[in-house]
């Protein structure tokens, strides 16, 4: 089924594998990095666990375009990059 090369499954790979990134770093912190529980200070801010969550598509992304030479399932995960990335921006910065 991941062997494909269609958009659709670019983009929901491209959507879905941040989001489980994501997670996994929000429970590890949450489990291992507390500095002070009562005010929610942790190791690693906020933004940077989303970034970690928005590059993650990179590895994605390289495997299926030099490895599987699949050009429209890379460029569906690229264009779900691009709305994360974008979607960060907008929430992150102050302007």
């Amino acid at each position: 089924m991941l062997k494909k090369d269609n958009w659709a499954l670019g983009i929901i790979m491209g959507l879905v594998v941040p989001l489980i990134v994501y997670g996994i770093i929000l429970t590890i912190v949450r489990t291992y990095g507390v500095v002070d529980e009562i005010r929610g200070i942790y190791m690693m801010k906020t933004s940077t666990m989303q970034l970690i969550g928005v590059f993650s598509n990179l590895f994605t992304f390289r495997y299926y375009m030099v490895n599987l030479k699949f050009d429209k399932t890379g460029r569906g995960i690229l264009l779900a990059t691009f709305i994360y990335a974008g979607l960060f921006f907008y929430f992150n910065l102050d302007f």
